[in-house]
C-alpha cells in the first residue's frame, strides 16, 4: 500500500534554502527593473531638458547679434550685414561624462555672463558658445575664453578652452584642415587647422601670438583620463577667411598677465 513518505529534516531545509532563494532573486529582479524605469525616466528627462534648456546661451547670444544688426546702418551700397543662418543641433550627450553632463544640465539655466561668441567645427557637428572665463560654472555651459589672449576679432592668438569630457571630446576627431568658424556679433571668421599636438600642462607658449590671427583650444588630455588629466591636446588654427566686421585691438587685450593663462592652462579642472 502507498503511503507519503514524511520528508526528512536535511531535505525539508533544502527546500527552505531554495524558497529562500527563489524569493531573495524575485526581489532583486523587481530592484533592478525598478532601476531601470529610473534610468529611463532620467535620460528622457535629460534628453528634453537639453532640446529645453541647453541652447539658452545660444538663443541669447543670437538674439544680441539680431538687435545689433537691427541697429546698425546699412553700408553704403546698399546692403545689410546679417548674420548667416546656423544649424542649431541639440547638444549630444552620446560623448559625455555621465558626471560633466549632470552639471551642465543643473548650469544651463545660469543667467551670469553672455556669450561673447560662438564656436562651430561643422565636420564634428559641434557648436558651442563661448563665454569669458575658464571657472567650472563657465565651463559646464560652454567653451570658455582663456585670460591673456586675444578676443574674437582681433590678430593675435584667442585661446579657448573647454572640458575632455564634455564640448571639446569631439575635438579626438579633429584633423589638420578642418575648418572652424568662430561667429562674434559682427562678424564671421572662419579657421583651418594647421598642427595638433599634446602638451604639459607649463607649456603656456602655444598661447603666445603667431604673427598671423589665429584660434587655439586647449583641453585635457588623454581623453578618457580618469582623474585630472596629466597633459593638454591643443588644437591650432589660421586664419583663412573674415566676413563682415575688421580685425581690431582691445587696449586690454596685452596687459592681462602671463599668469592669468598659466592659471587657466594649467588647472586639469578648467579643460
Amino acid at each position: 500500500m502507498w503511503t507519503k513518505r514524511k520528508p526528512r529534516s536535511g531535505e525539508r531545509k533544502s527546500e527552505q534554502r531554495v524558497s529562500t532563494y527563489r524569493s531573495w532573486w524575485s526581489w532583486v529582479e523587481g530592484l533592478l527593473f525598478a532601476i531601470g524605469l529610473a534610468l529611463l525616466a532620467a535620460f528622457v528627462a535629460a534628453r528634453i531638458d537639453s532640446y529645453l534648456g541647453s541652447r539658452a546661451a545660444l538663443r541669447e547670444f543670437y538674439a544680441g547679434s539680431s538687435s545689433a544688426n537691427a541697429a546698425s546702418p546699412a553700408p553704403d551700397s546698399g546692403s545689410v550685414t546679417t548674420m548667416p543662418e546656423l544649424t542649431r543641433p541639440a547638444v549630444d550627450p552620446n560623448n559625455w561624462d555621465r558626471h560633466r553632463w549632470q552639471e551642465y544640465l543643473q548650469s544651463a539655466g545660469d543667467p551670469s555672463g553672455k556669450p561673447i561668441a560662438v564656436l562651430r567645427i561643422a565636420k564634428l557637428s559641434l557648436e558651442v558658445p563661448v563665454l569669458e572665463g575658464t571657472d567650472d560654472r563657465t565651463l559646464n555651459r560652454g567653451a570658455g575664453r582663456i585670460a591673456g589672449t586675444a578676443h574674437p576679432g582681433e590678430a593675435g592668438n584667442i585661446g579657448i578652452a573647454a572640458h575632455r569630457d564634455g564640448f571639446f571630446r569631439k575635438l579626438k576627431d579633429v584633423h589638420v584642415g578642418d575648418p572652424i568658424e568662430l561667429v562674434s556679433l559682427n562678424e564671421t571668421d572662419t579657421y583651418i587647422v594647421d598642427r595638433i599636438q599634446i602638451v604639459t600642462p607649463d607649456d603656456v607658449q602655444v598661447l603666445e601670438p603667431r604673427g598671423i590671427p589665429s584660434l587655439t583650444l586647449v583641453t585635457c588630455y588623454p581623453f578618457y583620463f580618469i582623474g585630472e588629466a596629466p597633459q593638454r591636446y591643443i588644437v591650432t588654427a589660421s586664419l583663412r577667411e573674415r566676413q563682415g566686421g575688421s580685425a581690431n585691438t582691445h587696449a586690454d587685450a596685452g596687459l592681462e598677465s602671463d599668469s592669468s593663462r598659466s592659471v587657466a592652462f594649467h588647472n586639469g579642472r578648467h579643460s
